[in-house]
């Protein structure tokens, strides 16, 4: 998950005018990221998309609408998930099941995967009944899943033996991006792969950046989830002061968002967190995971990180208060459990 992609660049990526066979036989648009992200499929390129196969692994809070704008499209989409009823709606909108990633795999051309943390993404890649076990060559499997480099050349390597090409492409933005189709996708490894899914890619989101070798997707996925867990851990703390010193914390948002610090996710999130809600868009556990990897990257790397270091702890705590599953911007409620201890 991820940060609120406005908060992001906006590079204008084009597609190259060379055919993107086998996957399809042409290239569908030409146009800006910004026009094709909101265009609707021609019937024409609809039955292009629907000629590739493509299996999805995880439908859970972003693997579901991003499978779900897929289907929209008209691709032929096939689903797993551990939690087999998670896929329900989706077969009701046309998506087969099978019933593990290894089957996937085997009946499709092209694999997402989309999982929680880097154990999960390893093991439904390289595990018992796992993707590689269905794999093989001439198919691309793509992982959109957070998870550290190692973790994600691990999967590669995995992949790349049985003659399959693959691809990291973690995402930028959470929940609504995820339903809107406007992730920003971080991609590193097999470039005609990412060729291949570039058609894809831009159905489920507004742009994408090839980095070049693989772990460097998953590097920068890092450093900008570590930079948004920061953010929001000092925007907490600029609520709570607020409140102490008599000012609204409400125009405290309408002051950040018209000013140059302005990211999206303080307006989105500055009102529930003053009413203490905190609807789950990017669930706190994640946010704390990726933290954690971030802070792991910087040490292997022996780059000081003494702000992230600090709101990660934050993190913990919020979990240690049963947080976990609420969204990220519950970590004011640390800050609050520390200004109790110390009245």
């Amino acid at each position: 998950m991820a940060l609120c992609s406005i908060c992001c660049p906006r590079i204008p990526v084009r597609f190259r005018p060379k055919p993107i066979s086998p996957f399809l036989s042409k290239p569908l648009f030409s146009f800006s990221y910004r026009v094709y992200s909101s265009l609707q499929p021609t019937p024409s390129a609809k039955d292009e998309l629907g000629s590739v196969s493509i299996g999805f692994l995880g439908i859970g809070i972003m693997g579901s609408p991003m499978a779900q704008n897929l289907l929209k499209a008209g691709c032929n989409v096939t689903v797993w998930n551990r939690t087999k009823s998670k896929c329900d709606p989706l077969v009701g909108l046309g998506a087969k099941y099978k019933s593990s990633p290894e089957e996937v795999t085997a009946a499709c051309d092209l694999t997402f995967a989309m999982l929680a943390d880097p154990e999960s993404a390893i093991d439904v890649a390289c595990g018992k009944n796992g993707a590689v076990s269905g794999i093989s060559s001439g198919k691309g499997y793509v992982d959109v899943s957070t998870v550290d480099a190692a973790s994600s050349i691990l999967i590669s390597k995995q992949i790349k033996d049985t003659g399959a090409l693959f691809l990291e492409a973690p995402v930028s933005g959470s929940k609504k991006p995820a339903e809107d189709g406007q992730l920003i996708f971080l991609t590193a490894g097999d470039k005609l792969l990412y060729e291949k899914a570039a058609p894809f890619l831009d159905i489920m989101g507004k742009s994408r950046f090839y980095l070049g070798e693989v772990g460097n997707g998953a590097a920068m996925k890092l450093v900008v989830n570590m930079i948004m867990g920061s953010m929001m851990a000092s925007f907490a703390e600029g609520i709570l002061l607020s409140q102490k010193v008599g000012l609204d914390p409400n125009v405290l948002v309408e002051v950040v968002s018209q000013g140059a610090i302005n990211a999206p996710m303080y307006s989105l999130k500055g009102p529930s967190m003053i009413k203490s809600v905190y609807p789950t868009a990017f669930p706190l556990k994640h946010q704390q995971k990726d933290m954690r990897l971030a802070l792991g990257l910087a040490e292997s790397v022996s780059q000081s990180t003494p702000i992230a270091t600090a709101a990660n702890e934050l993190y913990k705590v919020a979990k240690s208060y049963g947080l976990s599953d609420e969204d990220f911007s519950a970590v004011i409620e640390a800050l609050k459990a520390a200004k109790s201890q110390q009245s």
